[in-house]
């Protein structure tokens, strides 16, 4: 199996909700105010979006970019992930070509002027790592999730190397970023969107979801002369504070 197509064992097993949740005209009423945050004018829609999920942010940091061109690199949970991200610093994303046409996730990617990527085709790498490599020379900062898919924020996958090179291409720094989800203080996988799970199924149970939060967390920059040890360092830094 080739880089591009990787395997979590995470599946939907692995989503638990820690709190009851809420009656389904409250969860309802969520999904409508969000869509009327996306449709809403103004460059905070995705804090809109998250307020209007009843989703907590906690973040450490106003900006994830250490500088301008900088690689974003997180670990990768749920579709909520690039929405928490841009709620913090709007980046351009990397993202599988599929998630263009997704309701609320595909729109926000394309606003964001992401670099959609075909992981089935091996022969178009090159040119998508030197189109991140152009992006980052511009002075615009690009988010990865080097995992290539989704986890159940438990326990985080390797980290691929191709959009480290990148980085190396473009003399950009590195910035690893950890996500992690909770539900009244404690760890929760119910925001995780996993395995044969669809897009509607998920948002329904994170509309029901009761007292969540995402902690969005940037570690110090990582630095090395080859993709695979900046890809290692990035990985250990996000990896540590999912094993807390």
């Amino acid at each position: 199996m080739n880089q591009w197509l990787p395997v979590s064992p995470c599946d939907t097993g692995c989503v638990t909700d820690q709190r009851p949740a809420l009656p389904s005209s409250a969860a309802a009423g969520r999904v409508v105010r969000m869509l009327g945050a996306l449709a809403a004018p103004g460059q905070d829609r995705a804090s809109r979006v998250l307020n209007a999920l009843g989703i907590r942010l906690h973040a450490n940091t106003k900006l994830l970019s250490a500088a301008p061109g900088t690689l974003v690199v997180a670990n990768h949970v749920s579709w909520l992930d690039l929405i928490a991200l841009n709620a913090v610093e709007p980046l351009v994303p990397l993202a599988k070509r599929e998630v263009a046409a997704w309701p609320v996730i595909g729109g926000m990617a394309r606003r964001g002027g992401a670099v959609f990527i075909d992981r089935g085709n091996l022969r178009a790498l090159p040119g998508t790592v030197a189109e991140l490599a152009a992006v980052l020379r511009s002075g615009r900062s690009v988010l990865v999730f080097p995992e290539g898919t989704t986890w159940c924020g438990r326990r985080t996958g390797r980290f691929h190397t191709a959009a480290f090179q990148a980085a190396l291409d473009a003399g950009a720094l590195v910035r690893p970023v950890s996500v992690r989800y909770t539900q009244a203080g404690q760890p929760s996988t119910v925001a995780a969107y996993l395995g044969s799970d669809s897009l509607l199924s998920s948002l329904a149970r994170v509309a029901h979801a009761r007292d969540l939060a995402v902690r969005v967390t940037a570690h110090p920059v990582v630095r090395a002369d080859n993709r695979r040890e900046l890809a290692r360092a990035a990985w250990t830094s996000v990896s540590e504070l999912a094993r807390v």
